[in-house]
């Protein structure tokens, strides 16, 4: 078993003259990476850092973010990513619980200043804060003589991260996970994938989210292969960089794809460099699978399935069909074993890379993992024949209309049929008759005319009375987290 600091100092020796990160001017080689990393882990450590203290990084996806979470694992510390979408008392809540010891965080992005955020809302700032900016580059400058001996002196069970629910359902909870599972999912990917040095990964997800940092630089540095970090999505900005930088992997949330198909701009690019795509976290129409290998030039598109308390629990293999792609999260992967609850249809999965715990908090820990080590996702869904996995719903997202049990994605997933419909959620209300009721919330198609009464009409047309929907409400968009998925809570309370 290996850590994350050794797996930097193997990268640098086998990969040491190939291209590691691009990030606008930016381009640094494994070897000039691990030069980096070593340099901001000699500061943490001139800071007083310890291992096992906790180092919170809060920036865009940036080679100041890969440098950062690699120093502050060199130093021996555990890294806590902050999503910089929170607010500032958010950021609070997250700098107090994990008693944090060290901040990155950058100066300025999206025209918000987080730093002074975190004083307006009044939170007592750990000793040191390095501060990045949104451009440019920094010198870490720290002396590395004690570096190698620290670096060196972590083990595979010591806690590596911190990553913090995504709060679709409540309030988050710190997922802790060790070195040994963070490689551990990662490898499972990049072989899921077939990630070689030779590929160049367009991250566009989040590095605070176990889908840029797991699934994005770990996989990366585990085989070698280039990391192109993007700021924030941007259509034609992406469009750019694939053509510029010869991207092969694109992973990301549906709607990344279907904006980059419908974007004006995509004729003026060569896209014939991607290979490969990975998506989850929503619906995926079989038709946005087909349209992604025919118009965008994906050799290969996969879906996966995952959750920050067990990163990667399943995903399709490159031999899959499309109906399987489209219609499943694959099969389980990274040596986990996969279950669903007979009684209530709640998907169960126990493998080496099910978290630690959560932090500081034992009674949520065994509520989620039981005593056989079955880790409790609060998904609901189903295994077919073949092992393979289909999500229908969270357990809270499940509601009763006159006694029967509806699950939502089964609804969004007919209406992702419907001509015209972009995305769709549905979500419980309550009703006086029935108990509860569906509200599905629409986003229509560019150019598209739907109306509430062919919503409607469509519904009883292919879904059981009591599965369609009383209420509709279009929007432009719908909320959602750093990972893509739709945050229902935020529909209920509108």
């Amino acid at each position: 078993m290996e850590t994350i600091p050794a797996a930097v100092v193997r990268a640098a020796e086998r990969f040491g003259d190939h291209e590691a990160v691009v990030d606008g001017p930016v381009r640094l080689t494994y070897a000039q990476l691990y030069e980096r990393i070593r340099r901001c882990a000699g500061l943490f450590l001139s800071e007083g850092i310890q291992p096992g203290d906790r180092i919170a990084i809060c920036a865009p996806n940036s080679h100041h973010w890969i440098v950062a979470a690699l120093g502050a694992l060199h130093a021996g510390a555990t890294l806590v990513p902050i999503s910089t979408r929170f607010t500032g008392p958010e950021m609070r809540e997250l700098i107090e619980r994990t008693d944090t010891r060290a901040l990155v965080i950058v100066e300025n992005f999206l025209g918000t200043d987080r730093l002074a955020q975190l004083k307006e809302a009044g939170t007592k700032l750990p000793g040191t804060v390095l501060t990045v900016p949104v451009a440019g580059s920094v010198d870490w400058g720290g002396d590395t003589a004690s570096v190698d001996a620290r670096a060196a002196a972590v083990r595979p069970d010591d806690v590596s991260d911190i990553l913090f629910t995504s709060g679709t359902t409540g309030r988050s909870k710190g997922a802790m996970s060790a070195h040994r599972q963070a490689l551990g999912v990662a490898a499972s990917w990049a072989e899921c994938g077939r990630l070689e040095s030779s590929d160049r990964y367009l991250v566009i997800n989040p590095f605070f989210h176990s889908f840029g940092y797991k699934a994005g630089i770990l996989a990366a540095l585990l085989r070698g292969a280039t990391l192109v970090p993007q700021l924030t999505f941007d259509v034609e900005q992406t469009l750019r960089l694939i053509t510029e930088e010869h991207i092969t992997v694109l992973p990301g949330a549906p709607t990344i794809y279907q904006m980059l198909l419908d974007s004006p701009a995509r004729p003026d690019h060569d896209l014939s460099s991607l290979r490969l795509a990975v998506t989850g976290a929503a619906t995926v129409p079989v038709a946005l699978v087909e349209r992604m290998q025919s118009e965008l030039s994906f050799d290969t598109v996969l879906t996966a399935y995952g959750l920050s308390e067990a990163v990667v629990a399943t995903m399709c293999r490159q031999e899959d069909d499309d109906e399987t792609v489209a219609r499943t999260a694959g099969r389980a992967a990274a040596a986990m074993e996969v279950r669903v609850d007979p009684d209530n249809g709640e998907i169960l999965l126990r493998g080496p890379n099910v978290m630690l715990g959560y932090l500081d908090d034992p009674e949520a820990t065994a509520e989620a993992v039981d005593s056989e080590g079955w880790l409790h996702t609060g998904d609901v869904g189903r295994l077919d024949e073949r092992g393979y996995l289909t999500i229908t719903d969270r357990i809270k997202d499940m509601y009763i209309c006159g006694g029967f049990n509806v699950y939502p994605a089964e609804v969004e997933q007919s209406l992702a049929r419907l001509p015209g419909v972009a995305e769709s959620a549905v979500v419980g209300v309550p009703d006086p008759r029935l108990g509860e009721v569906g509200k599905v919330f629409v986003v229509r198609q560019a150019g598209s005319a739907l109306s509430t009464e062919d919503i409607i009409a469509y519904c009883k047309r292919n879904l059981a009375n009591y599965k369609v929907p009383r209420h509709v409400e279009f929007r432009e968009q719908l909320p959602r987290n750093a990972a893509g998925k739709v945050l229902k809570r935020v529909l209920r309370e509108t």
